[in-house]
């Protein structure tokens, strides 16, 4: 009579411990998750604030760069795009295909604006307003805010990644519908290159 005893609470031990281990790896995987959902929240905030920024910028240059129309559009039209895309991403960072299109429309954004640039350095009294000169320096630094909100965001994904796809969290994270994060990462070499203020 001892013996079934000692067996079934030897059991309900290995149970409970099992059952304590899913629970730890589904805990682990919730962290992971909402580590990597906040990193991408302060990308947010970033690409909000160059969004705000980028506005500002194109009516200072409208005033000097009548003949450079459309630049300035293009501009625009890709900082809307962007804006667009970003919005979709915050709503839901978890899913890979937003974020991949956010990085490739911030690419293209970064692109434009470094034409605007350049084509801007064509105009001497536009490079001295001081009004331009503050703009570029808030870009300037905002797109340093940025690099490393997407460096973090990066981290905080593979760090995700790596426990969702190692055994044996790789079970709970199907079992329980973990998907993948995505990098946010640009593929264009051209838009890799930083955005380069000079005034």
């Amino acid at each position: 009579m001892g013996m079934p005893i000692i067996v079934i609470v030897v059991l309900l031990g290995v149970l409970a411990i099992l059952v304590m281990v899913v629970v730890g790896m589904y805990n682990g995987l919730v962290v992971a998750r909402n580590l990597f959902r906040n990193a991408f929240a302060q990308i947010d905030v970033q690409l909000k604030r160059r969004h705000d920024l980028i506005p500002n910028l194109v009516e200072t240059a409208k005033g000097y760069m009548a003949h450079e129309r459309e630049t300035l559009e293009a501009v625009i039209a890709a900082r809307n795009h962007a804006e667009s895309l970003r919005s979709a991403a915050a709503m839901n960072p978890s899913d890979a295909a937003a974020v991949g299109k956010l990085a490739q429309a911030e690419g293209q954004l970064g692109g434009v604006i470094g034409r605007l640039f350049a084509v801007a350095e064509a105009y001497p009294d536009l490079k001295a307003n001081a009004n331009m000169m503050q703009l570029s320096e808030e870009l300037t630094t905002t797109e340093n805010k940025v690099s490393f909100a997407r460096q973090a965001y990066n981290d905080a994904v593979t760090l995700y990644n790596n426990k969702r796809e190692t055994f044996p969290t790789n079970i709970i994270a199907g079992f329980f519908s973990f998907g993948a994060a995505s990098l946010f990462e640009i593929t264009n070499e051209q838009e890799r290159e930083a955005v380069k203020v000079s005034f």
